[in-house]
This record gives structure tokens, C-alpha cells and sequence, in this order.
């Protein structure tokens, strides 16, 4: 008898924490990601601004100046679009987040719904057999 009650509570113990885990390690994984694409990008950014600075200690004349600032505009371009698809990419990772947390809780809703239905339907006949036992 302990023994069933002890199994009983053990499972509805995990059924009770299993969502929260779900969700605390989508989440930990989505941290994950984003924090490994944000340091990516930040490298790239600082390879960018690197390669300008090394450019422009090599600035001697009038040319090299004329040149540098040609590169200059090409790489404020080229920086411009790719924090552009850096935030877009970014975008669609907090999509797919919020898809998959609704997914989650959707499943979790569910789950209680059918608890709580079988919960209710398994108190009926209990409640009918006590009260048949006081009518007696």
C-alpha cells in the first residue's frame, strides 16, 4: 500500500515538473543560441573595425587616403547590410522560439485538461458510493 502511494506521488511529481523542465531547458537552449550568434556577430564586427583601423596607419599620401575612404564607404555599406541579416536572422530565432514555447504550453494545457477530466470523472462514483453508504 505505501509502496503504491509513494509511486503514485513520485508520478504525479514528475507530471507536475515535467512542463517546467520542458520549458527551462528550451529555454536554456535558446539562450544558447542567440548568446553563440550574438558573439559571433560581435567577432565579425570587431574583424571589421580591425581591418580599418590596420588600413588607416597605412595612410601615407593623398591616394591612400582616397583609397581608404572609398574602402571606408564600401565597408559602412557592407557593415549596414550585415547587421541587417544579423537582425533578421536574430528575428527568426525569437520566432521559433515563441512557436515552440506555444507549442509547449499548448501541450501542457492539454494535459491538464485531461487530468483534471479524468480526475473528475474517477471522483463521481466515489462520491456516489458515500453517499449511498450514508443513506443506509
Amino acid at each position: 500500500m505505501q509502496d503504491k502511494m509513494m509511486d503514485a506521488f513520485s508520478t504525479q511529481t514528475r507530471q507536475m515538473f515535467e512542463p517546467m523542465r520542458k520549458m527551462n531547458s528550451l529555454m536554456l537552449n535558446n539562450m544558447e543560441k542567440m548568446t553563440q550568434y550574438q558573439l559571433e556577430a560581435m567577432k565579425r564586427y570587431s574583424q571589421m573595425g580591425t581591418e580599418r583601423i590596420r588600413s588607416a596607419t597605412e595612410i601615407n599620401d593623398a591616394e591612400s587616403l582616397r583609397d581608404f575612404s572609398t574602402k571606408q564607404a564600401e565597408m559602412m555599406n557592407e557593415l549596414s547590410q550585415q547587421m541587417q541579416e544579423d537582425a533578421r536572422v536574430m528575428g527568426e530565432m525569437s520566432l521559433q522560439f515563441k512557436s515552440e514555447m506555444e507549442k509547449l504550453f499548448s501541450e501542457a494545457g492539454q494535459k491538464m485538461g485531461e487530468q483534471a477530466t479524468s480526475a473528475t470523472k474517477s471522483e463521481q462514483p466515489a462520491k456516489a458510493t458515500s453517499q449511498s453508504s450514508r443513506k443506509s
